[in-house]
This record gives structure tokens, sequence and C-alpha cells, in this order.
């Protein structure tokens, strides 16, 4: 990802590129002519487009049967997706809630958490995003046509992200910074927090990585004060950094975890996990139509096999080796590369003005 800070302007979409064909990391646009997909379509294709073993599975079911309201009706294939899931999980993540999208993964999240603890207020953080629906919309933060008129929002707090490139101190004080200002929002909210949110490596606002001791700083502050830490994995996992779950990289253990994107192999489809404890929810307090979907898990168990046979988490910690040695050469030769970083394949860059005054 190319990340110059700026606001993102309303229209974001302006070029003469029409997409007709994807296969593999290629695009084809209307007159045949090729191109290098570097975001995997929004991060969705990280099997590839057009993957064989996944368009195979979705063949196969389709002729069985493509919707049987799992909220309602028994089906295997939800749960064989389930089963597979849980493989790639810590044990204690034993519990799933099939959606359709990442919204709807942290609308889960949220939902589960408060009924859960019984508490007010939700926690994210400056930049961040989760989502477009009025739940996670209370949560999103990265652009400000994002919230522009949707308020008032659900009671969510907001504390700054440890994104030390663009803090003025040390990279400590800016975790020190953060993890003291999480602090004050728990002690002033009277222990009326149910969950914070947070992107282990920020997705939209910049392919920020944040330092360990903030994220394991995080868990301590959740833990102490009896709130649930929610990784939002929807961009960042599935292999995409190097290992299944991005907050793997900080040896650090979520509550809840929230999944989208490429799970479903370009099928819709989202995911929420967390403990058995946790969602005690009442039968009725939260469901949908499609969750469940078999088009959607069977693509996602396709998914889940491609990438534990061609080792993608393997992969993609070598050519993002590579691509990241690439880009610190760029970084060596043009002052306008002001930071390079990320972990696996999910890479960005900072462009700016100077190097000295990070000016975009």
């Amino acid at each position: 990802m190319v990340r110059n800070q700026k606001q993102l302007l309303p229209e974001t979409r302006k070029y003469d590129l029409a997409i007709e064909k994807a296969k593999g990391s290629y695009l084809w646009d209307a007159d045949g002519k090729k191109y290098l997909d570097f975001s995997s379509c929004v991060a969705v294709a990280n099997t590839g487009h057009s993957n064989p073993f996944v368009i195979n599975a979705i063949k196969k079911q389709l002729e069985k049967a493509s919707h049987i309201g799992f909220a309602d009706f028994y089906s295997s294939k939800p749960v064989e997706f389930c089963e597979k899931l849980s493989k790639e999980l810590p044990g204690h993540l034993n519990n799933f809630f099939l959606s359709n999208s990442g919204t709807e993964s942290i609308e889960a999240a949220f939902k589960a958490a408060k009924w859960h603890s019984k508490k007010l207020y939700t926690i994210a953080f400056a930049p961040c995003f989760h989502g477009r629906t009025m739940g996670s919309l209370s949560l999103t933060n990265a652009s400000p046509v994002q919230r522009q008129r949707f308020g008032p929002f659900l009671p969510a707090k907001h504390v700054p992200y440890a994104y030390a490139y663009r803090f003025k101190g040390s990279e400590q004080d800016c975790v020190n910074d953060s993890l003291d200002k999480l602090e004050k929002v728990f002690k002033s909210s009277h222990n009326n927090v149910a969950s914070v949110f947070l992107e282990p490596i920020s997705g939209e606002p910049g392919y920020i990585v944040p330092p360990n001791n903030w994220i394991k700083g995080i868990r301590k502050l959740c833990t102490e004060h009896n709130a649930l830490l929610v990784a939002d994995e929807v961009q960042s996992g599935c292999n995409r950094t190097g290992k299944f779950l991005a907050i793997e990289h900080f040896n650090v253990s979520p509550d809840i975890v929230c999944l989208s994107k490429s799970i479903g192999g370009g099928i819709p489809f989202g995911v929420t996990i967390a403990n058995k404890k946790i969602f005690n929810w009442l039968p009725g307090s939260h469901a949908n139509t499609f969750g469940g979907n078999l088009i959607a898990s069977a693509a996602g168990i396709a998914v889940l096999d491609f990438m534990k046979k061609k080792k993608l988490a393997l992969n993609a910690r070598k050519k993002g080796k590579q691509l990241m040695n690439g880009l610190m050469e760029l970084f060596g030769k043009f002052e306008l590369v002001g930071d390079v970083r990320g972990k696996g394949l999910m890479i960005g860059i900072e462009l700016v003005k100077d190097r000295k005054s990070k000016a975009f």
C-alpha cells in the first residue's frame, strides 16, 4: 500500500481502468491490457484471483444447494468450515458466528462484548477503520468523510494509535503516551468499558505497524480492567502478514477475533470468533439470514486447505522480505519515500515532501 496521509477526498475513484478478468496476481482490462494487482483487490485475493481450487469447491456446492438459512436449519458445511478454521486459532477461540462481511463481523463482536460484559463503552484507536455500518462506524476514525452527518454514534471513545513515525518523540514516548491515555479512559469510565477494538496492524489508515510493547500494554490494561480485547483481522488475517493472525507477531492473545475479506476467496464471508463463555447471549439475541451460507462455507474450506497446502504464510514471509528489500533500496535513493513498514506481504510506504519535516 502506498500511503500519503492527506485526508481522503469524497471522490476517491478516478482512473481509466475497468477490470474484465482476474487470475492469480493479475488483472486485465476491457482492452486486454494486463496489470499486476498489488492490493489483492482490497486484501481479498490472498489465495489469488479465480483460484481453481476455490472455484471447484464452489461449483460442487452449487450443484447441491446454495442456501439453507443456517440460523434456522442445520447443515454440515458451515460446521466443517468452523472445525477447519479452529485448527488455525488459539484453543480458547472455539465458538463462531458466521456473517457476510467485515463490518458484520465487527458488529457481532461489538454486540457480543456488550451483552457479555453488561457494560456501556467501547474503545478504539485513532486512526482506525472497522467498517461503515452504524456500530462499526462508531469505532471507525480514519477520515472525516466516513463519519460526517451520520452521528450521533454509539458510546465509543478513541485514544491515539501508536503511530511512531508521526509522533513527536521517541518510539517509547509514543507507546507511553497512547497507553497512558488508554488507562485514563478506562479509569474515567468507572469500570464501564466492555471492549477494546484493535487493528494489530492498521489497514486503511496506512499499514501502520505498532511497537510490540504497545500491543502487550493494551492486553495488560484490558485484563486489569476486565475489558475484552477484540482483534480486527479483517484485512491483516489469513496469512497476509506471514502468520495466520497478525496479532501472533506480538505474542498476544485476543478475546475475540474478526475475519473477512480473504477468508471467502472472493465470496462475501465474515467470521467472529470467541470463547463459548463470551458468546453467552440468548438464542435470537443476534442472527442473520445469509450467515453460514453454503457457498461461502465451501469457499472458506477451500481457502483454508489451499493456504495450508501451498504454505502461504511462509510464502508471505519470503516474498515480503524480497519486497521490503526492494523498497528499502528506493528509500535509500529517493527523499520522497519517508517510511517503509510492514509484516509479510502487508507492506506500505509513506510519501512525504522531505524526511525532515515529514510534510505531505
